[in-house]
């Protein structure tokens, strides 16, 4: 564990040497989500995973600074960070800010708009947390009142009257805008974490690791896989502090699923279920042009069919990737 200004942040070593490897997990994983994927990259490159959340505090750029406070701390000098999915927000507040610090970013199904926005199409929660944010900067009367005003009625506001029209026309077609679980874990499968984990094989196409899935859920007396720690009212916060990131000014690799396996929900309801997967795949295009031309020395590749948890749905094609990206960096 490594303290940091506001709170505390878990670090696993795998060793290995070579260039140092910082994995950086979603939200609502930990660090030991990469335990099967990490030991692959130690026979060439030195491999740490971080995780944590502070006390207080959840803005990108607040999670930013933790990870460059263990950096300091365990003197990991030009890592290349490594980010999946949210995390990709981190990795963005990193380079825009501490760009000499780092060597490389790969982006594993993150460089999504908390990761990389774009003005063209906005993005409805970090518009609304941008207006919030300068609402409550114009009611202390500060002295750039003008510029905040001039900016709220020239960018700001029509901003966030488009993201609403946009989330008008998805709510006036009746169609649902996600897949939701199909199937349920049974007592059966919640008897364990084996059986636990081999239901979500079945179910959602990948596996986590044991110790991932003890972090996140409780374990009951008798072995079974109880509650998962409430985690709802962080994970909100989160969200809520996500940023605009528009300049990646070091070489970036972003991997996107596209399109992304949805798993077998939706299967008795194939009209829903094609509806779903259509706003998917324009969602993810779009923002894979959006970031090609916009970040044009990044190597974007597009793996099909691919789980968000592309790094254990396709663990070879990341790898793959990944080694050719850090053998290309000086």
């Amino acid at each position: 564990m490594v303290t940091v200004d506001a709170g505390s942040q878990e670090v696993l070593d795998w060793g290995g040497t070579g260039r140092p490897l910082d994995l950086l997990a979603g939200l609502g994983d930990t660090a030991h989500v990469f335990d099967n994927f990490a030991p692959k990259l130690t026979p060439e490159y030195r491999v740490y995973a971080i995780s944590g959340v502070p006390s207080s505090g959840y803005t990108a750029d607040r999670l930013g600074d933790d990870v460059l406070a263990v950096l300091d701390s365990l003197k990991i000098d030009h890592p290349v960070l490594v980010g999946h999915s949210i995390a990709g927000e981190e990795l963005s507040s990193m380079t825009t800010r501490h760009p000499e610090r780092i060597a490389g970013l790969i982006y594993l199904d993150a460089a999504n708009a908390y990761a990389y926005y774009d003005p063209s199409r906005g993005d409805l929660t970090i518009d609304t947390a941008e207006l919030q944010k300068k609402r409550s900067q114009l009611q202390k009367r500060p002295a750039n009142a003008k510029q905040l005003v001039d900016d709220l009625l020239q960018k700001d506001l029509p901003g966030f009257e488009r993201d609403l029209r946009e989330l008008q026309k998805n709510l006036q077609s009746g169609a649902p805008t996600h897949i939701p679980a199909s199937v349920a874990p049974t007592a059966a499968d919640r008897a364990s974490f084996a059986a636990f984990r081999s239901w979500q094989s079945r179910v959602q196409g990948v596996t986590m690791p044991e110790a991932a899935l003890r972090q996140v859920f409780e374990s009951t007396a008798d072995g079974h896989v109880g509650k998962q720690h409430p985690s709802s009212a962080l994970a909100q916060a989160i969200r809520a502090g996500e940023q605009k990131y528009i300049n990646i000014p070091v070489p970036a690799l972003a991997l996107f699923a596209l399109r992304h396996d949805l798993g077998p929900g939706l299967k008795n309801d194939p009209a829903a279920r094609a509806a779903v997967e259509a706003m998917d795949i324009a969602v993810t295009k779009a923002q894979v042009k959006a970031f090609e031309a916009g970040v044009p020395s990044a190597r974007v590749v597009r793996i099909p069919r691919a789980n968000h948890f592309i790094f254990l749905s396709n663990k070879a094609d990341v790898l793959r990737e990944m080694r050719a990206f850090l053998t290309s960096l000086r």
